[in-house]
């Protein structure tokens, strides 16, 4: 699944009229991005939830073969837990990539999505996130996502904590994590939440790169960066 329904507040004024995942970077959209390493994974099929601007992204993707797309529109808008409960009929009963439209990530020796399914263990786990170092990402200023233990294990920072690895939007879920969950509105934080108390959210650290573009001025240093420009000296 690829979450693409959000209205990307902080990328105004560019998402006034297009919706954030046509963003491009480095002359190719976000989404185009994503659904390409997708189709480099082999995936088939790709669920794609929609609402701010949603008839222009779906025009945009509509006629792409691999993979194939399916659409999931939110009349509300649902975050992330809720649109992929929404759209859990169209995803089958075994684990499913989850991934945002706007995350741009660079792979290394291996792919990553490769890297991500030899990584599952579903005697272990229930949740696996890509995450990245926070001090390596590009112009992000944020206190980083999770802690990581040596099995791999997962602890969301509190509040005063800075965490060592950022959560990248890449990530396989197992359906039965939204067995007896309402459909509505709710991020897919609560979920984790719940999977780490029972020991089974579980992390693999990217060996690539990652960039974060959240906003206007982010996009810039991520495409000075991607080229080799003085923003790559000023942030790596």
């Amino acid at each position: 699944m690829v979450l693409a329904a959000g209205y990307g507040k902080r990328m105004r004024p560019l998402t006034d009229t297009l919706p954030k995942p046509m963003i491009q970077v480095l002359g190719t959209p976000m989404i185009d991005r994503v659904l390409d390493h997708l189709e480099r994974a082999r995936v088939e099929t790709a669920v794609v939830n929609l609402h701010h601007l949603g008839e222009k992204l779906e025009a945009h993707i509509k006629d792409r073969e691999k993979p194939k797309i399916v659409f999931s529109p939110e009349q509300d808008l649902l975050e992330t837990g809720g649109g992929v409960r929404h759209a859990i009929d169209k995803l089958g009963d075994k684990p499913f990539i989850v991934a945002n439209s706007d995350t741009v990530w660079l792979d290394g020796p291996t792919p990553a999505l490769e890297r991500l399914r030899r990584a599952w263990d579903g005697r272990r786990m229930d949740a696996l996130l890509m995450l990245y170092p926070t001090i390596a990402v590009p112009g992000y200023d944020g206190a980083g996502d999770y802690f990581m233990d040596p099995e791999g294990r997962l602890r969301r920072r509190g509040e005063s904590q800075v965490a060592p690895f950022v959560f990248t939007g890449v990530q396989i879920l197992h359906p039965k994590i939204f067995d007896g969950v309402a459909e509505g509105r709710f991020s897919l934080v609560r979920l984790y939440d719940q999977l780490q108390e029972r020991g089974r959210l579980f992390g693999m650290r990217h060996d690539g790169e990652w960039y974060h573009v959240g906003t206007p001025r982010l996009l810039h240093t991520v495409e000075r960066v991607m080229t080799g420009g003085p923003a790559a000296r000023e942030w790596l």
